[in-house]
């Protein structure tokens, strides 16, 4: 019975050795693709809690990249890929075939087989390029969802930041209205003014109450929208350090001629032009047929007239080819070009409309650069010398209270109006760095200096 497994040990022995190798790069691929990003770990999202205190624009983009649900999902896709890539390279199974024929002893015929399909037209190969293509994307998409948390991040920093200081312009508008009132019932006191005059400075004082509220409910939502980007419901940081007053700096047509060939939108359509362009290849290598060869062993009877009637050996080759007669892969191919062209058209639509989003988003940022600047310019120190004068004016009775609570309204617009620029202006700044892919670690220069007050 020896001889008769010598063939099965040849064909074994013969037996491809990625089988080997494949195994060790299905454990090792993964843990590695895992180690060379710098991305959250384990198995979910790690959660982070901020420290009670101030907090700095660099700290919460640390976090949010640490800790966001979204990145860590980013991040399993990837793992996924690297680990269809292993399975894209494994070799076909043999399969071992056992025959038994006529129960009887003496007629039995015995035969094991063991059978290779062997791929053929370069199927293997177009597997792995078109898992290739995947990890790539989901590499990508990585980067991609990175620099959108970042640019996130960024934007609802500034959006405390802007909160923070309308507040404190409520504050420091209901102190005003409260001195307004004062020097109102006093004038009333005195029989310089019409009662009338107190009231109607304690209903705008109520008016600017009612603001105050609004900014405080304002900032709280604002901490909250923050603090979730790291999957915190509940803020510790009692402020955000930095210049709300500092405006973000304006990319040149150059800079963002250049970012915009290697944007994430552009990144991954083009990678999906590639994936689809392996598919195709992969669907054309499907057409080739596979052979499969079969190698074993039969032991069968002896022959009639055969001295001592002993059992004979044989061995068994065998080659199996399918016959493409009915089934050519004519369709799959017909798809899988389909789909590469569909996929060209989406990357012709993604340029199109990324350039249209930057665009738009470049002249937010220009429009809200403009209006801050000429709000600080002309408009601030105009309205708080009105605002002065009038209230000096009314103390000593040369303006009428009218007057005076007209030229407060006008100052606590021009402020709101400018906080309002400011806002508009670090919020086109972050959609320009979501649309363009701005990975870096740059933070903005506003963000590193001591917070101070908006221009009054």
């Amino acid at each position: 019975m020896r001889t008769l497994f010598v063939p099965l040990a040849v064909l074994v022995m013969a037996a491809p050795p990625a089988f080997s190798q494949v195994a060790q790069a299905a454990q090792a691929g993964p843990l590695h693709s895992q180690s060379s990003m710098s991305a959250p770990s384990g198995t979910a999202a790690a959660r982070v809690q901020e420290p009670a205190g101030p907090l700095t624009l660099r700290s919460a983009v640390a976090m949010a990249l640490q800790a966001n649900p979204g990145l860590s999902s980013a991040l399993r896709e990837q793992e996924a890929t690297e680990a269809a890539i292993v399975q894209a390279g494994a070799w076909p199974n043999p399969t071992l075939d056992a025959q038994l024929e006529d129960l009887r002893r003496d007629n039995r015929t015995t035969t094991l087989q063991l059978s290779q399909p062997i791929e053929l037209g370069g199927k293997r190969a177009a597997r792995v390029t078109a898992a290739e293509r995947a990890r790539d994307q989901a590499a990508s998409a990585l980067a991609g969802r990175r620099a959108e948390i970042r640019a996130a991040t960024v934007t609802a920093f500034f959006d405390v930041l802007t909160a923070q200081e309308r507040l404190r312009l409520a504050q420091d508008s209901v102190g005003l209205a409260q001195a307004a009132t004062r020097a109102a019932a006093n004038r009333v006191a005195a029989g310089k003014v019409s009662p009338l005059e107190e009231i109607k400075a304690r209903v705008a004082e109520a008016g600017i109450r009612v603001e105050l509220m609004q900014a405080e409910g304002t900032l709280r939502s604002a901490r909250q929208q923050l603090a979730a980007l790291w999957g915190n419901p509940s803020p510790r940081f009692t402020q955000v350090d930095g210049a709300v007053d500092q405006l973000p700096a304006m990319a040149s047509a150059q800079d963002i001629a250049n970012r915009l060939a290697d944007a994430p939108v552009v990144r991954q359509a083009r990678l999906e032009v590639e994936r689809r362009n392996a598919l195709a290849e992969l669907e054309r290598a499907r057409r080739i047929p596979d052979v499969t060869v079969s190698l074993g062993a039969k032991r069968v009877p002896a022959s009639e007239g055969e001295n001592g009637g002993s059992r004979r050996n044989q061995v068994v080759l065998g080659l199996s080819v399918p016959l493409p007669i009915f089934d050519t892969n004519r369709g799959n191919v017909a798809e899988a070009l389909s789909r590469e062209e569909k996929a060209r058209d989406d990357l012709a639509a993604a340029e199109l409309q990324l350039g249209t989003d930057v665009a738009q988003a470049t002249e937010r940022l220009r429009s809200a650069h403009a209006t801050a600047e000429t709000l600080q310019r002309d408009a601030l120190p105009g309205a708080e010398s009105a605002y002065k004068a009038a209230t000096k004016g009314f103390e000593l009775g040369k303006f009428s209270f009218l007057e005076a609570l007209d030229a407060q309204r006008t100052l606590f617009q021009v402020r709101a109006q400018y906080l309002l620029a400011l806002a508009d202006a670090h919020r086109a700044a972050g959609e320009l760095d979501r649309l363009l892919g701005n990975e870096g670690e740059a933070i903005p220069a506003a963000t590193l200096t001591t917070t101070t007050p908006a221009a009054r």
